[in-house]
């Protein structure tokens, strides 16, 4: 019995691959031409014309393209396949596409208008390229690498400029990829740029000599060789001596005080965003680490005090429970109407009610009699400067209550 593309793709998210490429590619093409067909079904049909487009639907597959209320995912992966009709440059370039809204949809118009050679579009593509999210950053650097496929290195470099730091991230990354030095590119007085460049580097040998014959002109750059050199050898030991030979330089926070500062370095300075100052990051190697707490005998303790002094808590949840999604770095007690926060960071706690409370008063002391650091309204909004951490959307310096109370859903 002869399967269909209803069969081959019963529901969303289940399909016959294989299945699939055997249908002939003229059925295929005539299904995903009508969008009255599901979108979930009409995209792997989408994938599996790669290479075989029927050239007397190429129109009919061009008008899904530009037609804004069909799906996006349909008209991205459409975009990728006809990624070889020149007559969809005019199009791909008019004024109106600005106009694009819908989800992906502009950036792969741009990796379109790259593949089809437009130099035109160099200088956007480097700002996808540059891009935080690795989705879209690899779309732009698709497209920049067809550009460059085509013309040259010089040609787009050229293109591009070096006016803005995502033209200079394009910089770094087209010279390594033709086998030229980078290493004067971890100065640039951009993080992201300095930090792309140290994540490219690859010989140790190289790192050291600009370490040790003064070429590193500035703290910055000699600390994003450091981590470089540390990336690639592990030896901790290296990277504190080199430490030391610096200066031993690191982030001063007005009343961020070494408990707060070693177990906030200890849980985001090993991972921070590309533009974190890189200070945070090699002091992150060289500190020696707090120890963590016991979570289980941390809530035990805290369920212990708040028991004994009469406040009735409800057993403790993790913040990704309390909220039904997501997780981070501390658990919930509630107790009455109120509601702790207790931090897996140390020995941390807190809670968004009112300080004066007489109810809160009488947890934050059962508290901290029982070994617990209350922290308060005052430290909490102490900002940990240069500290770059993703949060919903942002990747800028977060507060201290943040930090020891995270949450991400």
């Amino acid at each position: 019995m002869r399967r269909t593309i209803d069969t081959l793709i019963p529901q969303a998210g289940q399909t016959d691959t294989a299945g699939l490429h055997a249908l002939d590619a003229d059925e295929l093409a005539a299904y995903v031409a009508d969008s009255a067909h599901p979108w979930w079904r009409r995209r792997p049909c989408v994938l599996a014309l790669a290479g075989r487009v029927p050239e007397h639907r190429a129109a009919a597959l061009i008008a899904r393209v530009q037609d804004p209320h069909d799906v996006g995912e349909v008209r991205i992966a459409l975009l990728d396949l006809l990624a070889d009709r020149t007559e969809l440059l005019p199009w791909l370039r008019h004024k109106d596409r600005r106009k694009e809204n819908s989800y992906g949809v502009p950036a792969a118009i741009l990796k379109a208008r790259g593949l089809l050679g437009d130099r035109s579009a160099a200088g956007e593509l480097a700002m996808l390229a540059a891009e935080p999210w690795p989705r879209f950053r690899a779309i732009g650097e698709a497209g920049l690498d067809a550009l460059v496929a085509r013309y040259g290195t010089g040609t787009v470099l050229a293109d591009v400029g070096d006016a803005r730091p995502e033209d200079r991230i394009f910089r770094v990354r087209a010279l390594h990829r033709a086998g030229r030095d980078i290493t004067t590119a971890l100065a640039d007085p951009d993080r992201a740029v300095a930090h792309h460049a140290q994540s490219l580097l690859t010989d140790p040998a190289r790192i050291r000599d600009y370490l040790r014959t003064g070429e590193a002109p500035t703290p910055e750059s000699g600390l994003w060789a450091a981590y470089a050199l540390h990336r690639l050898t592990g030896d901790a030991a290296e990277t504190r001596a080199i430490h030391d030979s610096l200066g031993r330089p690191r982030v001063e926070v007005d009343r961020l005080d070494d408990e707060l500062r070693g177990a906030i370095l200890q849980e985001y300075g090993h991972d921070c965003e590309e533009n974190s100052d890189p200070r945070w990051r090699v002091e992150a190697i060289c500190a020696t680490p707090p120890t963590p707490p016991d979570e289980e005998e941390q809530l035990r303790r805290a369920m212990t005090a708040l028991d004994a002094a009469g406040l009735n808590p409800e057993p403790p949840v993790s913040c990704g429970e309390a909220h039904r999604q997501g997780g981070g770095t501390y658990h919930v007690i509630r107790f009455g109407e109120c509601e702790l926060s207790i931090s897996t960071l140390g020995r941390f706690a807190t809670s968004d009610e009112d300080e004066e409370d007489r109810t809160v008063r009488a947890a934050r002391t059962a508290l901290e009699s029982a070994g617990f650091r209350w922290i308060d309204a005052a430290t909490g909004a102490i900002r940990v400067t240069g500290l770059c951490v993703y949060y919903f959307g942002s990747r800028e310096p977060l507060t201290v209550d943040t930090l020891l109370f995270y949450w991400q859903d």
